[in-house]
């Protein structure tokens, strides 16, 4: 019987131990899309505490609270650090088969090598031990990314941001590229005319640019996306419940948007119509600047409306949602292709019915010009665990060529999620690994162990190598 969490966690026999130890385990880290606050990264915070670092923003461990019967204090509320770390340490012998169980005794283990289970009897000296090393230099929020080999982070950034941390990190001099990500949701959510024109009014301040017609919309947007390619960025995000691709004619969305400019409530055909253009318009400018665009597909978001109310989002109430998606994407896509500005895509699905429409949608819109260029991303949020990974895995094995594969990212608010790279390293591995032994792939090191290592970390680096050899950002 195998130790929980010892050296051989995760990988199902010695080929695939082989595979982690000598090709995966030790390879840098590109993070291309996660949602770690600038601010911290420029400033090097210290973290006064463990649930500064660790529970705080952390909508997971919240939900796994709520489910295990811990009152909201704990959670959002005004109870105090050591509090909510040990209501988290009597909730986390609950979690067993839930990813929360494996990322936080990983998480534990690394930066800090503790590898203790915790538990409400081990939680005192846990939460002790771990804050005391954080008072330390080696657990600024730098020196933790400098202990996991982190190469690149890309943040997800709001074209009206000014990325005034990303650059004071990087005149400061820190080696690590710290990039932003163009996340232009809010310029497309015109479901609420009020919020939707108190944003407007920040875009105008950001680029200087009066926005009173859909033509000065655009203009001030690509303003702020020429200001982000300036700062280094190179990938959108759009974070969408589905497509959007309705018929429209541009006077049509003219006079969409004076509609909600002005105040009114549009109908939900004109807000399909005003959204398909919003897509194709991005799409326009990512091509044109060669960027990756990145699409988050499937969430349903603020279920609990009486939640919402009392905290705002991003708290842990959302869940899968199951809007159709292959038609309207399929005519996405194909509007950017027939005018030759299909740029390099990477498809994140949340539900996971959608695994294989995602990756022969792919499939369709490969023309040879990129390896991979358009990708089948990683399993995302509900799905960036073990059975999302491997489904995810075996679906782009099946449909399209797993060895083209960019890999993993963290996707998190927290700079101790980074074991989530190695647990997909470990899942990988032990899923190739397990191919060998029963002889359905040669057992080839050379052929095997190289594919292991592009898909961990060499494809990443190709596909975004634009990035590492622009001569304004630093390089390795």
């Amino acid at each position: 019987m195998k130790g929980f969490m010892d050296d051989s966690f995760m990988l199902e026999n010695k080929t695939a131990e082989r595979l982690y130890n000598e090709y995966a385990k030790d390879l840098p880290i590109i993070d291309y899309h996660c949602h770690l606050p600038p601010e911290e990264i420029a400033d090097d915070r210290m973290f006064p505490s463990m649930t500064k670092i660790w529970l705080d923003g952390d909508h997971y461990k919240w939900r796994a609270m709520r489910a295990n019967g811990i009152p909201e204090k704990y959670c959002t509320g005004d109870a105090t650090d050591k509090e909510k770390f040990m209501k988290w340490a009597e909730t986390v012998p609950g979690t067993l088969r839930n990813p929360l169980y494996h990322w936080t005794h990983m998480e534990l283990c690394r930066p800090f090598g503790i590898k203790k289970l915790l538990n409400p009897l081990s939680a005192n000296e846990i939460y002790a031990e771990c804050n005391k090393m954080l008072q330390t230099p080696d657990f600024s929020a730098r020196n933790i990314m400098r202990k996991m080999k982190v190469e690149l982070v890309c943040t997800t950034d709001d074209p009206a941001d000014t990325l005034e941390h990303h650059i004071r990190a990087r005149d400061d001099g820190f080696e690590i590229n710290v990039l932003p990500t163009f996340r232009p949701d809010r310029s497309m959510a015109v479901e609420t005319p009020g919020t939707y024109n108190a944003y407007l009014d920040k875009l105008e301040e950001a680029s200087g640019i009066s926005i009173s017609g859909f033509d000065d919309l655009i203009n001030a947007l690509k303003s702020r996306h020429e200001f982000f390619h300036q700062q280094g960025c190179r990938l959108s995000d759009h974070g969408l419940e589905t497509f959007f691709a309705a018929e429209y004619t541009p006077g049509g969305i003219r006079d969409i948007f004076g509609r909600v400019r002005s105040g009114k409530k549009l109908d939900n055909e004109m807000t399909e119509k005003f959204k398909s253009a919003m897509l194709i318009e991005f799409g326009l400018m990512d091509h044109d600047k060669g960027w990756t665009q990145q699409f988050h597909i499937g969430a349903m978001r603020n279920n609990s409306t009486r939640m919402f109310r009392r905290l705002g989002a991003d708290k842990g109430f959302d869940s899968i949602g199951d809007l159709p998606v292959a038609g309207a994407m399929s005519r996405f896509f194909d509007r950017l292709d027939g005018m030759n500005k299909l740029g390099k895509t990477i498809l994140y699905n949340l539900n996971p019915r959608d695994n294989a429409v995602m990756a022969t949608m792919a499939g369709n819109f490969n023309d040879g010009s990129v390896p991979g260029k358009m990708q089948f991303g990683s399993g995302w949020w509900f799905l960036d665990q073990k059975e999302g990974m491997q489904n995810q895995i075996n679906t782009l094995s099946n449909m399209g060529l797993l060895s083209r594969f960019i890999g993993m990212l963290t996707d998190s608010r927290s700079f101790l999620s980074y074991p989530r790279h190695d647990y997909f390293r470990r899942i990988l591995c032990s899923m190739i690994g397990r191919d060998i032994e029963n002889g359905e792939i040669p057992g080839d090191f050379d052929l095997v162990g190289a594919m292991v290592q592009d898909i961990c970390y060499y494809n990443a680096k190709g596909y975004f190598g634009h990035i590492f050899t622009d001569a304004r950002i630093k390089t390795d």
